[in-house]
């Protein structure tokens, strides 16, 4: 295994003091694998992280107090400060070296269509993730496509024009198509489209005064009975 990380058990610190001090807490789990509560040092994960992202098996080294541990891991959530934009947690995945598992393998678009540069065309990109079953090892970090293939409208790339590394199943339709172009729109189909939003707005208005009529009608007729 290429990567690796170095962790450390946490202590007893909270996580605002880990945080000060450069780490980052994180959590060691599995299949039939006992919880670890461990740190990370930030630096270290962001490097690491921006490289291989959630689909790369990484060996997370660290002291469990018995003896040096090297777990097959993945990294399965990230969680962020909002303001900071900064890691404060990491769940770690240990896997099995012999059992496939099933991920989310992100599709990553390169290059530019003619039909768009050229043509004026709409790019379409209708699948940003690929589910696909594989052993931890054979994981692809992302799939590529190039986006220079689309010559034209008719021209769509699918699922089956992808390179799939041996050893990975793809869990969705090969037929299933990743990105396209559309031609663009004309002003009337643009224009048809804004009248046909501001018909759908005065339609709801016009429900919506009805609607406020007959309460109005209900209240008068409740003092009418009441009187």
């Amino acid at each position: 295994m290429g990567i690796k990380l170095s962790a450390s058990l946490r202590d007893n610190k909270n996580t605002s003091v880990l945080r000060r001090e450069g780490l980052i807490p994180a959590i060691l789990y599995g299949h039939k694998v006992e919880n670890v509560e461990l740190a990370i040092s930030q630096k270290d994960f962001n490097k690491i992280y921006q490289e291989v992202g959630e689909n790369t098996m990484i060996e997370l080294d660290f002291d469990s107090g018995q003896k040096k541990e090297k777990r097959p891991v993945l990294v399965t959530e990230v969680q962020y400060d909002n303001l900071a934009n900064e890691p404060i947690h990491i769940d770690f995945y240990q896997v099995r070296l012999d059992e496939k598992i099933v991920a989310e393998v992100p599709v990553h678009f390169i290059g530019e269509a003619p039909a768009v540069k050229a043509l004026g065309g709409i790019l379409v990109k209708s699948i940003h993730e690929i589910k696909v079953e594989a052993l931890p090892q054979d994981l692809p970090h992302g799939f590529e496509v190039d986006l220079s293939k689309l010559e034209n409208f008719e021209s769509s790339i699918y699922i089956r024009d992808l390179l799939i590394p041996q050893g990975v199943k793809v869990l969705l339709p090969l037929e299933a198509v990743v990105v396209s172009v559309t031609p663009p729109r004309s002003e009337e189909e643009i224009a048809a489209t804004k009248e046909e939003v501001a018909e759908k707005v005065e339609e709801v208005k016009v429900e919506t005064e009805e609607k406020k009529a007959e309460r109005e009608q209900e209240k008068a007729e409740k003092k009418e009975v009441t009187a």
